[in-house]
């Protein structure tokens, strides 16, 4: 059997171990457009900061690819041939393959700013992109951050621990707005400019000035931000290069059913790229969190190697501590509609919980500040328990395991 995998991030990792677990000797080659094995991306943040080193980066240790016998081809693929079942390679290379996974993961999404190309622009997605910045950084006294996301926030993070004045330019009207609600934005945003940081909302960059290199930044109500450098940070779209005209089904994602399997037989996707269930908004959209990735590149190695395990669905998970301030989020922030109900408690300045149920099931919450408990609510979320008799004691600061009901406590126990 003949396995390629075009990605070499989490999802396809997982898929490379779910493989071996069934079948030891069939060729699993790995395609991957980077350099380097597979790393945390998330990590990317504190490389550029110095807390940690090259080593720190990677997700598995240097004899992984030869244990799973994986070849590792370091090459971009530029198109998938459906039909005679080979990737092709930007070399002229070709792969063939009985079964494929997709996981080519998110690129990032960058808008039509004039200047763009000028020195000082970067995304900041990658390890190349985070040693790039790295070998300018030092040259830089102010930079302006496109995006008030977490990519923004993080990237703004790792700027003023280097003693980079930073301005964050946001499109909507506070920062972290798909998974925060309005308080819980508003406590970052006070947490930030504590540290001299600007924030402008609702508001875009035009254009970016200066000759070669940046010099200022022009905003659409006609303001400029003097900076030597922009990072664009504005989010991430699921990677779907390779899949046009392949015939492969894509909405927002690469469409796939519970075997993380697309409309091509023997053609899967996982991670960032795919399209899968949602279990709390109870449809399928692109779920851009390591959990998921890691989940769906399993359920996906599985099937491959001949199983039929199936994927029941994610749900967001975000943590992102910024500046020394620890904060998650799951599920529905925003809740819109009828029949849900919200518990909210400010502890302090900078910490701060909320729980959203539907039909006393939890489906999302936000904690600020004070996370410890952050664990046992993913699992009744991921659990689907029903919380009504012990629903006055979840935002308790020594809420835990002791607080469940018996008979939940003896389930949980088995």
């Amino acid at each position: 059997m003949n396995y390629c995998i075009i990605g070499n991030g989490v999802a396809a990792t997982a898929a490379v171990e779910a493989i071996r677990e069934l079948d030891e000797e069939g060729r699993i080659t790995v395609v991957s457009a980077e350099p380097y094995p597979v790393y945390s991306r998330p990590l990317i943040t504190y490389l550029l900061s110095g807390k940690v080193d090259e080593a720190d980066m990677l997700c598995r240790d240097e004899g992984f690819y030869q244990r799973k016998k994986v070849d590792l081809i370091m090459k971009r693929a530029v198109s998938i041939d459906t039909e005679e079942r080979e990737v092709l390679l930007e070399d002229g290379g070709k792969v063939p393959f009985d079964k494929l996974l997709i996981a080519t993961g998110g690129k990032p999404f960058v808008p039509e700013i004039s200047g763009l190309d000028k020195e000082g622009v970067f995304t900041f997605t990658t390890w190349d992109d985070a040693k790039q910045i790295s070998e300018m950084v030092e040259q830089v006294s102010h930079a302006l951050v496109v995006g008030g996301g977490m990519i923004g926030l993080k990237a703004t993070e790792s700027l003023v621990q280097l003693g980079v004045k930073v301005t964050v330019v946001e499109l909507a009207d506070r920062v972290l707005s798909a998974v925060f609600d309005p308080e819980a934005s508003s406590i970052m945003e006070e947490h930030l400019r504590s540290f001299g940081v600007d924030i402008i909302t609702e508001n875009s960059v035009e254009e970016i000035a200066g000759d070669a290199r940046v010099k200022k930044a022009i905003l659409r109500d006609g303001r400029e931000v003097e900076c030597e450098m922009v990072i664009i940070a504005i989010g991430v779209r699921p990677n779907l290069d390779l899949v046009k005209d392949t015939g492969i089904d894509v909405n927002r994602g690469i469409v796939v059913d519970s075997h993380m399997e697309t409309s091509i037989k023997g053609i899967f996707a996982a991670g960032d790229v795919a399209e899968a269930f949602d279990m709390l908004n109870r449809d399928k959209r692109p779920i851009p969190v390591w959990p998921s990735a890691y989940r769906q590149g399993r359920i996906a190695g599985y099937n491959m190697a001949g199983s039929t395990a199936e994927y029941t669905g994610g749900f967001s998970q975000n943590s992102i501590e910024v500046l020394g301030l620890p904060t998650i989020s799951l599920g529905i922030t925003n809740p819109n509609g009828g029949g849900y109900e919200v518990l909210k408690k400010r502890i302090s300045d900078k910490e701060y919980k909320k729980i959203v149920l539907m039909d006393d099931t939890i489906v999302g919450a936000i904690f600020i500040g004070c996370i410890d408990r952050a664990g046992i609510i993913t699992g009744l979320i991921r659990d689907g328990i029903n919380v009504k008799s012990f629903k006055k004691a979840l935002l308790d600061d020594d809420f835990g395991f002791v607080t469940f009901p018996k008979e939940l406590r003896m389930e949980k126990l088995r």
